[in-house]
């Protein structure tokens, strides 16, 4: 079998088993594993694939900047964002994450709703900046412009110094195996200082980011109380997460 053959069978396996195991292709086209995890490379490298231990798996389309993000899944992102509102506790606190799933919880929050936010997100606050009975609280840091975020060591230990009664946490990657992931390791990072100052961490994902991952985990499903998705019930990625254990509110 030709390179662009090969490459061709392996785009159309992805996209039909949601993942590619090296060792299972290997056998069925009488290659090496070798020659299989080039050719991942090479289409990881193209932006295709994200590549795991043992093979690949679909990459997330949430990695590209924050402004063309925000034209990803909007009519999703609002459904997601008013499940999640319903978790904000009347009086309580949240942690929110930055990112466009999160600016669409906080445009989503009811402007007579008292309540704690506590963000990374200048484009959080900003949002709530005309929500009177909404404290906001703003942690800092080096700012990650890919994603309008605080981010390194000053963030972390900022939130070090918080405690809230839920986090919503964005991810880019929701995936039964991989867990929870996102594109940049600085950010893993604040994402997990985040849920880990909260009693509960809800994970806010719109469907096009089940079944897919990126490169840095972020944390695995036994760390969060559940998933917000607008993903249908009779989503297979969904069903999986539900079989595991998973608490999923769809919000479809």
């Amino acid at each position: 079998m030709l390179a662009a053959e090969r490459r061709d069978h392996l785009i159309g396996l992805l996209a039909r088993e949601g993942k590619i195991v090296a060792k299972e292709v290997a056998a069925d086209l009488g290659l090496s594993e070798d020659s299989v995890r080039r050719d991942l490379r090479d289409l990881a490298a193209e932006g295709l694939c994200q590549r795991v231990y043992g093979g690949a798996l679909p990459v997330s389309p949430a990695v590209v900047d924050y402004g063309a993000r925000q034209a990803v899944a909007p009519d999703g992102k609002r459904k997601v964002a008013s499940a999640a509102v319903g978790l904000v506790p009347p009086g309580g606190s949240v942690i929110l994450d930055g990112g466009t799933t999160a600016l669409a919880v906080a445009r989503a929050l009811p402007k007579d709703l008292a309540c704690t936010v506590i963000t990374h997100s200048p484009t959080i606050v900003a949002a709530l900046l005309d929500h009177p009975r909404a404290e906001l609280f703003l942690l800092g840091g080096r700012i990650f412009k890919h994603s309008a975020v605080a981010c390194g060591a000053a963030a972390v230990e900022a939130a070090q110094n918080v405690s809230a009664d839920l986090c919503l946490l964005g991810v880019t990657g929701v995936h039964p195996e991989a867990g929870l992931t996102t594109g940049d390791a600085e950010e893993a990072a604040m994402k997990r200082a985040l849920s880990a100052r909260a009693a509960d961490t809800y994970v806010l994902a719109s469907s096009e980011k089940l079944g897919t991952a990126s490169q840095f985990r972020v944390l695995p499903w036994g760390e969060v109380s559940g998933l917000i998705t607008d993903a249908g019930r009779e989503d297979a990625v969904a069903g999986e997460l539900v079989g595991l254990g998973v608490e999923v509110l769809f919000a479809g």
